[in-house]
């Protein structure tokens, strides 16, 4: 573990198996969720939050059906967790998500009180739990998150990867078709 962050690898150094098993588990989970927010034209983002073993609060991008930009997956299942246990405190949860959280989800996550955070795969252009910045480490703030990542990151990354590509081929057919109405 490298400043607090546990980086999956294909040999999993620093997880044993049955953490791994489990972890590969929800993250299947957060992967379906994903697969919800794709099938409404969203970006691909699911998130799950666990519990003694339990599901207690799914959420997945809804940003462009919402017409909100509080609609992500992470903000959604904190608000379900949340509201099944009764409290806005967190602390015995973990977080699975499929991409990196961004600045307001990480902030979300620290102020929930969530002590553990798994992530599918990096976000180098927005993410807030390594790549761009670490917010859920900030030594300064009253609480941190345990980090791992790379959980079913080729996955993950994947159905991001199709998404985009299926989106910018979308848009060149449609400018292509709008050029020729002209």
């Amino acid at each position: 573990m490298e400043d607090g962050i546990r980086k999956e690898s294909r040999t999993s150094t620093g997880l044993d198996k049955a953490d791994r098993k489990t972890d590969e588990r929800f993250m299947r989970e957060a992967i379906k969720q994903a697969k919800k927010a794709y099938a409404l034209d969203e970006t691909p983002i699911g998130c799950v939050i666990v519990h003694e073993g339990k599901i207690i609060g799914r959420g997945y991008n809804r940003r462009n059906t919402d017409k909100s930009p509080l609609a992500h997956a992470e903000i959604t299942a904190i608000k379900k967790a949340s509201k099944k246990i009764g409290d806005w405190r967190l602390e015995d949860c973990t977080l699975y998500v499929t991409l990196e959280p961004c600045q307001m989800c990480s902030g979300a996550i620290i102020q929930a009180r969530i002590p553990r955070v798994v992530v599918g795969c990096m976000n180098p252009k927005a993410g807030c739990a390594g790549s761009v910045l670490n917010l859920l480490q900030v030594e300064r703030f009253n609480h941190q998150a345990e980090l791992t990542t790379g959980v079913l990151e080729e996955e993950c990354s994947g159905m991001m990867k199709q998404f985009f590509k299926e989106l910018r081929e979308r848009k060149k057919r449609e400018k292509k078709g709008g050029a020729s109405a002209l």
